[in-house]
């Protein structure tokens, strides 16, 4: 695959890459970057710019092409987004140390990718996707630096620099690289990522071409939870453990890795086009198009001495283990798109021609008899993409089917219609219909340990999803409705089953802010959940409810500061919660413990000019308890009561 790397601007930015990882030693290693510049509405937007700039040349293009601005104002929104995922986690539950993995509190099914992944999904909370990752358009270079402190040593850095060498050519580079030791032994998290983008377009707008490369790499120090009797020296508040440190884990010398590499290039030519934007003509804007999606990934789960007690049996008696798995996707998309009256908008018709191999290389365990190291497979897939809108009512479809009966075949809808009032309201529907096979560490699976080898041949996944959603000056909603069937998950022994009924899952979200004395706000957000068939192995708290009080005023003399005070209460229904499998790095049914418990968060957050600060103690409350029952998996506790601070500074040249 030497010639894909080679491509578009890729030895450049690896060059640049290796440059930042060698800078930043502390980070071990090589994971839907600064994911979103904290992008908002124009009239909240806050960037004063001297000369002949305004706040609306620094552009942010979205992967579907949705333009907003760079944004440095302060809001309750970022509170909550001030983490290292850069994103609000109000439906997951944080493990104690920043950049290990979360258990879900729900679960979106409205995006699901076409083709299965290669699994291993504890470790993809922080995989930055092909639609993470944003384009720019800046008159002069411009700069993002958002740094945090970690749990008891460490931080994380993420810094973006974009810049235009002409109107219609601009370059960004970010990185974001994490190292957090952790409040308990073995938890050490270690992670980078690193991304490049290129846009361009010729004078007159007849050739364009939008690409990314990155990569990604998440180590972590696997404790397998706390024993038994450390268990209970937890829940019952012993003085003598404290100290988190002093508590015994179950794991001693075991890591997981996760690296991964992405091509992705969009371009394509304008055969002829029209000045007129109204439909006039009957086709106008004919392009012809490539797209190019290069992936991939490998895993790894090492030990320097076996440990059966803890996972079983093993097909050799002592040693370490070092073993790897790895995924290859490749993705070539031909396209035809043009505007048309007739169809009240644009539409594209494509062709894919798709690859993919997972497996091993070799052979981990010789008293288990696997028929398959490795998974491969080819198909071409057709589709179409339609665009249509009518004054304020937009609506947007995609289809592709796969026919056969590999890996890839299957087929994927998806469909939203979307009607905006002005600045009153917007509401929008959106219909899923997808089948598509299980990701392949449930398909095929090998280890020393007798336990952990598998090759099994489930059937496609069928997902259906139907959402609704309503968004107003008066408050937020929005309810999702969901079918699964056949849905494969690991089972309370560790291993993938197939579920052989149907999943019904109803989601409800409403959120509100009320303002009142000038200067208090009181923002509030509630997750209503109901599994009504399939909770033996689909398991999600009835209640989720996110709560925060909170002051804002500017102070002193000219209003230099502006500052945000309050406490954010977080709680969540008991449920019995998945239990987390570190060899396989995934989420397991287990039916002995509940766990669902109150925080609540105090925080301090100021803005000076274009510099938000922010200084937060998690989880106060936990000092108050004389019992500890705080947990985000079983035998893994959440976070005791911690200080953190932080910032996010934008620099415009």
């Amino acid at each position: 695959m030497k010639y894909i790397i080679g491509i578009l601007f890729v030895i450049s930015s690896f060059t640049i890459n290796a440059q930042i990882r060698s800078l930043g030693s502390g980070v071990g290693g090589f994971n839907q970057g600064i994911n979103r510049l904290d992008t908002i509405s124009n009239d909240e937007i806050n960037v004063k710019l001297s000369g002949k700039t305004k706040f609306t040349d620094y552009k942010i293009i979205s992967f579907k092409k949705d333009t907003s601005y760079i944004d440095t104002t302060l809001t309750i929104r970022k509170d909550y987004k001030f983490n290292f995922r850069r994103k609000d986690n109000f439906e997951l539950l944080a493990f104690q140390n920043q950049g290990q993995t979360f258990n879900n509190l729900g679960y979106n099914f409205r995006n699901i990718s076409q083709f299965p992944d290669i699994g291993f999904t504890g470790k993809q909370f922080n995989y930055m996707q092909i639609e993470d990752i944003d384009y720019y358009r800046v008159p002069t270079p411009t700069t993002v630096i958002m740094y945090r402190t970690g749990q008891e040593q460490g931080q994380v850095l993420d810094a973006l620099f974009t810049f235009n060498l002409s109107k219609r050519f601009n370059l960004s580079f970010a990185y974001r690289g994490l190292r957090s030791l952790g409040q308990y032994r073995r938890s050490l998290s270690s992670s980078g990522n690193f991304r490049s983008t290129l846009t361009y377009s010729t004078p007159k707008d007849q050739y364009r071409i939008r690409a990314q490369v990155t990569t990604q790499d998440f180590v972590n120090q696997e404790n397998g939870g706390l024993t038994t009797q450390a268990l209970e020296n937890f829940l019952t508040n012993d003085p003598n453990f404290e100290d988190r440190g002093r508590l015994d884990v179950n794991l001693t010398d075991s890591e997981s890795n996760l690296e991964g590499i992405r091509v992705y290039a969009d371009h394509n030519f304008k055969l002829f086009s029209s000045k007129d934007t109204t439909n006039t003509k009957n086709f106008t804007n004919l392009k012809v198009g490539h797209i190019l999606h290069y992936e991939s990934k490998e895993y790894r789960f090492g030990q320097s001495s076996l440990d059966t007690d803890f996972f079983g049996d093993a097909s050799k008696s002592s040693g370490g283990i070092d073993e790897r798995v790895d995924y290859n996707l490749i993705n070539n998309q031909g396209y035809l798109e043009f505007n048309s009256k007739y169809i009240l908008g644009k539409f594209k018709v494509k062709a894919n021609y798709t690859t993919v191999n997972y497996g091993y290389d070799t052979i981990h365990n010789g008293n288990i008899l696997v028929n398959r190291s490795r998974l491969k497979g080819n198909a071409i897939s057709l589709g179409a993409d339609w665009n249509g809108r009518i004054k304020n009512f937009k609506v947007n479809a995609s289809a592709n089917l796969t026919p056969g009966s590999g890996y890839l075949a299957g087929n994927h809808f998806s469909g939203e219609a979307m009607y905006k009032k002005d600045s009153l309201f917007t509401v929008k529907g959106s219909l899923l219909l997808t089948s598509k096979a299980p990701r392949f560490n449930t398909l095929l699976f090998q280890s020393v340990y007798n336990d952990y080898n598998w090759d099994n041949n489930f059937t496609n996944i069928d997902t259906r999803n139907i959402g609704f959603s309503f968004n107003s000056k008066w408050g937020n909603a929005s309810l999702d409705f969901t079918n699964i069937e056949d849905y494969v998950y690991f089972d309370s022994d560790n291993t993938p089953k197939q579920f052989d009924e149907s999943i019904t899952y109803l989601k409800v979200k409403v959120s509100k802010e009320f303002k009142f004395f000038k200067n208090f706000a009181f923002d509030n957000t509630l997750m209503y959940q109901n599994v009504s068939s399939g909770n033996a192995v689909f398991r999600v708290p009835e209640f989720v409810t996110r709560n925060t009080l909170y002051y804002t005023g500017e102070w002193f003399r000219g209003k230099p500061i502006l500052v945000q005070i309050g406490g954010t209460f977080n709680f969540f229904t008991k449920y019995k919660a998945n239990a987390f499998n570190p060899i396989v790095n995934e989420f397991t049914v287990q039916n002995d413990t509940e766990i669902g418990f109150p925080s609540v968060d105090v925080f301090f957050n100021a803005r000076v000019k274009r510099t938000r600060i922010f200084f937060k103690i998690d989880n106060i409350t936990s000092s108050f308890l004389s019992t500890r029952n705080y947990f985000s998996a079983p035998n893994y506790p959440y976070r005791d009561m911690s200080i953190r601070f932080g910032l996010v500074w934008n620099w415009f040249i």
